[in-house]
This record gives structure tokens, C-alpha cells and sequence, in this order.
């Protein structure tokens, strides 16, 4: 059988591997634990293997950067471009980022906003995100009719409410949450969202009580 020479790719890992180990020792620990060598005790390869992949620490650290600039934001910005037949729609597409990890990691927002405190660099892109993803929603509620400064207001709203549920490492059973929103979505917008729009809402994320909360309906009796 042939053998592996020392040095060859099979020993050195992946970059995949560095940079996921970098990323659980960010969202568990910090920045300050984002470190070569203990990075390469938990891949269970040699520093030097990490080279292969990296110039420096600085390299993985811009890396991790970019990681949760193309995940979180771009797909904030996406999910606000989405097709939708009406603003309360269009909100339910941006809702999914708060329900869906695989669209918006909260512990890796959490982890990045953390080390912005300690990194005027960092703090500088978590201002540009900011700023990037507020536009995209002051663009979404604009493309439904609203006045610019109405949409940067509901805009703001809509977004900081959520960072504040990050910042706050709020947890909320899923079944009260799943009912709260349509009454968020209801106040973020000014306008009551359909019963068909919940629908497609609650069944993309699996949620099964969602006709018993029909915001309308509610609506009507309130006002006889």
C-alpha cells in the first residue's frame, strides 16, 4: 500500500477545518481564543499546517470576517429583495432570517458585535452592516409605496428590535414566538398580514398552530 508522504495535503487538513475551528472557539469563547496553536490542538494537526492555508493570524481573522458578512448580511439583503405579493409578505421573507440558522447565525452576530468592542476595525464593518442592511430594508418598504422616511423609521424598527433580542441573548419558546409574529409583522408595517401569507409562513418553518392566529379575523371583532 502506498504511503503518505510527510508534508502532503492529507496531513495538513482543510482550510474549511481551520477556519470552522475558528469559528466555534469565536462563538464559544471570544476573539481572544481565536489562536494558531490552540486551533491546532482542536484540528489535531501541527502549526505549521495552518500556513498552508493562511498567511497569519490576521488572515483567518478577516476570513471569519467575511464568513459573517456573506452569511448574515448578504442574506438579510437578500431575503428583503425576495419575491412577495405585499410589504407583510416581503416582511415574513426577512422574519425567516430570525428562524433560520442556515440564513442568519444570531451566535456568530453575537460573537462578531462582542469583539467590535475590543477592535475599532471590526466596529467599522459592524457599521457598514448595519448601514447595508438598513438601506435594503428602507428599499423593501419603499418598493411597497411607503414614503422614505416612513420606510427608514419602520426600517429601524423592524431591525434594531432584532439586534436587541441578539444583544440580549433573548430565548423564546418556539410556539409563543411563532404566535407573536404576525402581530410584530402587523406593527412593523401597518398593515394586518392575510391569513394566506401566515400560511406559507408557518409551513416553511414547520409550525403547525399557525391557524388558530389569524390577525384579521381579530381585527373584525375588535371593531364591531
Amino acid at each position: 500500500m502506498e504511503q503518505v508522504k510527510s508534508g502532503e495535503p492529507e496531513s495538513r487538513g482543510s482550510l474549511d477545518a481551520w477556519l470552522d475551528s475558528a469559528y466555534r472557539s469565536l462563538i464559544e469563547s471570544g476573539i481572544d481564543a481565536v489562536r494558531i496553536t490552540p486551533l491546532a490542538k482542536k484540528v489535531n494537526l501541527s502549526r505549521t499546517s495552518f500556513y498552508w492555508f493562511f498567511k497569519d493570524r490576521e488572515t483567518l481573522l478577516a476570513a471569519l470576517v467575511e464568513r459573517w458578512r456573506a452569511k448574515n448580511t448578504g442574506n438579510l439583503i437578500k431575503q428583503t429583495q425576495g419575491y412577495a405579493e405585499s410589504i407583510t409578505e416581503a416582511t415574513f421573507n426577512v422574519f425567516d432570517c430570525w428562524l433560520d440558522r442556515n440564513l442568519f447565525d444570531f451566535e456568530l452576530e453575537f460573537a462578531m458585535r462582542s469583539w467590535a468592542l475590543q477592535s475599532a476595525k471590526v466596529a467599522a464593518e459592524i457599521n457598514a452592516a448595519d448601514a447595508d442592511r438598513l438601506e435594503a430594508l428602507k428599499n423593501m418598504f419603499i418598493r411597497f409605496g411607503y414614503e422614505p422616511l416612513s420606510a427608514d423609521v419602520r426600517a429601524r424598527t423592524l431591525y434594531l428590535t432584532q439586534i436587541g433580542y441578539i444583544s440580549m441573548k433573548t430565548h423564546e419558546d418556539p410556539a409563543p414566538r411563532m404566535r407573536r409574529i404576525p402581530h410584530y409583522v402587523e406593527i412593523f408595517t401597518g398593515r394586518v398580514p392575510q391569513q394566506r401569507e401566515l400560511a406559507r409562513f408557518f409551513a416553511r418553518h414547520g409550525y403547525t398552530g399557525g391557524q388558530s392566529v389569524d390577525v384579521a379575523s381579530k381585527r373584525k371583532k375588535k371593531a364591531r
